[in-house]
This record gives structure tokens, C-alpha cells and sequence, in this order.
């Protein structure tokens, strides 16, 4: 967000996360650390609903001046030597010099851009809701992660006492394929969480209002991620399941990424191909290492993979992410 000069517009809603925590279905403390860098205010943690997230980026783009139109479909696009055009479900069209979709797990670009490559389940459910008043033992600003016997659970308290809460379970897709919004998945849930001595199904059974259900999914391994003027980006593209917590973190690298190459590389065909060899490694481990989490489930029986991260990763990224630092054609070899 720094990179774009908007930590400000994300600061300024949701509350700080301070700490971590991680519980047995029994309540023994695994594991307990702090998040982020007290010293940098730009690399600290916050918690905030995703409503807040994008309500506060599109504030941020309209000060800017950059349009937003919202209540248009996307139904095809086509190119010509020297741009692009999209075609919407009310008759009108743009034209631009290229096109991003932006446009998340279930994209329509990548629908016309390769109409073959869709979402997988990855094996688990997800459910989310929140919880007026959290439990008197919750920690304000800390995160707390439980390894429950039928459900992996979490749960963040903000100042005003409500919790934020997730639970992954291992089971069958949703029949539909989609999501899910309703009071009564909370009654599904509770006597999974209700086998355990930790809080879990007191958070549960407090919540308000519905609880959300979805499928956690992903997409495969190598997909293509552009043709001509046409780039994936985000989820559209590299959709991973939510056990890293990771998608909208990797949607907002991939912006300044790509910024970058378009400022750096000579024409889109150069700047998407130094984007996708800067991203793909990132993006296909989150991928892989969150797939291998979701369908190891709670089952400590269960393998997980032994995935080798690259080297030094984390100075890798900063040199991608820095806005005054160039972009090269192809990322330098890790020794």
C-alpha cells in the first residue's frame, strides 16, 4: 500500500492486530508471536472487513480521479493491432491499450481468455461470521488460531469487543458451487466446534446476524494468464485457498508489479511477460503450500508438503515492490 501512497486510505478504518496465537483442541497454547513491525507504521497489522477494504480503495481512486462505473457486465472483448475494446451486456463498449481483469475467482476475462481453466474445490468449507461480545478471556488486537479436532477455527476481538471469526472444515463442496449467506449454517457448525474445551462454539454461537459458507478452491498450477492486450491479475488469475490468508495481499503486489512493468518494459507484450516472471513463483507457491494446508485438514495424521521456499524470499520481494527501483525483464537468479 505504501508503494501506491495509500496506507493512509487502509489505516485510517478496521483496528491494529498486536500478537498471534496458536491453540490445541484442548487450549494448550502452541504457539504464541508477535505480528508485524512496531517500528514501521506501514508494516503493521490491521484487521478490517473486506467491505471497509474496497469501500476505502475506491475513495482513494476517486480522489484521484480515476473513474469506477459500476453496474456493467462484461460480455466479450476484441483486439485490434493497436488496442482493445470491451464489449458490455447494456450495448456500450471501451476502448483502452489493454485490459486487466481485475475481476476475481469466478472472472469473466479469463472465462473469454481461456474458457477452459476454472476453480477446483480444494477439500474444505469455509464459514464466516461475527460476534457482538466476545469472550471475556479474548485478548483485544490478537489473533488466535485454533487446531480444533473437526475444524481449524480463528477469531480476532476489535476494541468495541465483537470477533471476527473464520472456521475451515473438511467436507464435501457446497452443491451449488458458490456461496452461501444464512443464520442456519451456524447450526451446522456449532456441534463440530462443541467437541472441543476451547472457546469456539461460545464465539459461534454468539454471532449475529447470518454466517457466510463457501467452497475453498483454487486454480491450477501454469494456467495462462495473457494473450495479446488482455492480462489476469489477483484471484482471476492465481486463486489460491484462503488457508495462507493470502489473496488480497498477492492481488496488491500484483498491482504495483505490474505498474512497474508497464512504466519499465517497451509495450504490453514485454511488460506481461516481465510481470509474470516476477509473480508466477510467488503466487503458484502461496498456491500450493495453501492447498497443501487446506487438504491436510485438522488431521495431524495427514502429511503436509515440504515445500522449499526460494532464497531469501523476503528481499526479493521488497525489490519488487519498490517503486523507485526498476523493474528488469526477467527476475536475477536466486544463488
Amino acid at each position: 500500500m505504501a508503494q501506491l501512497d495509500a496506507t493512509d486510505a487502509v489505516t485510517a478504518v478496521g483496528f491494529p492486530l498486536t500478537s498471534l496465537r496458536l491453540l490445541d483442541s484442548a487450549g494448550t497454547e502452541l504457539a504464541q508471536a508477535p505480528l508485524g513491525e512496531v517500528a514501521e507504521p506501514g508494516l503493521r497489522y490491521r484487521c478490517l472487513r473486506r467491505g471497509e477494504l474496497n469501500a476505502a480503495l475506491q475513495q482513494e481512486a476517486a480522489g484521484r480521479g480515476i473513474p469506477v462505473r459500476h453496474g456493467v457486465r462484461l460480455t466479450d472483448v476484441t483486439e485490434a493491432p493497436d488496442g482493445v475494446t470491451a464489449h458490455f451486456a447494456d450495448g456500450t463498449t471501451a476502448d483502452a491499450d489493454l485490459l486487466i481483469g481485475a475481476d476475481g475467482l469466478d472472472s469473466t476475462v479469463r472465462g473469454i481468455l481461456t474458457p477452459g481453466v476454472r476453480p477446483r474445490y480444494s477439500g474444505q468449507r469455509v464459514y464466516y461470521g461475527y460476534t457482538g461480545s466476545a469472550p471475556r478471556v479474548a485478548k483485544t488486537g490478537r489473533i488466535t488460531f485454533i487446531r480444533g479436532s473437526k475444524a481449524t477455527f480463528g477469531y480476532a476481538v476489535s476494541p468495541t469487543r465483537e470477533a471476527y471469526w473464520f472456521a475451515r472444515v473438511n467436507t464435501d463442496p457446497l452443491p451449488d458451487g458458490g456461496s452461501v449467506r444464512e443464520v442456519a449454517w451456524r447450526e451446522e457448525l456449532l456441534p463440530l466446534l462443541r467437541e472441543d474445551s476451547v472457546p469456539m462454539g461460545a464465539v459461534v454461537a454468539a454471532s449475529v446476524g447470518s454466517v457466510l459458507v463457501t467452497n475453498a478452491t483454487e486454480l491450477p498450477l501454469g494456467a495462462v494468464w495473457h494473450a495479446g492486450r488482455v492480462l489476469l491479475i489477483g484471484d482471476a488469475a492465481h486463486a489460491a485457498s484462503p488457508a495462507t490468508g493470502q489473496g488480497a495481499s498477492m492481488a496488491l503486489e500484483d498491482a504495483v508489479v505490474l505498474a512497474k512493468a508497464l512504466r519499465d518494459l517497451p509495450g504490453p507484450p514485454a511488460a506481461f511477460a516481465a510481470y509474470e516472471a516476477h509473480r508466477r513463483p510467488r503466487v503458484e507457491h502461496n498456491i500450493t503450500v495453501s492447498g497443501g494446508i487446506t487438504r491436510g485438514g485438522t488431521d495431524p495424521a495427514r502429511p503436509r508438503p515440504v515445500i522449499a521456499r526460494p532464497a531469501d524470499p523476503d528481499a526479493g520481494l521488497i525489490r519488487q515492490l519498490a517503486w523507485e527501483s526498476p523493474l528488469s525483464a526477467a527476475p536475477p537468479e536466486e544463488p
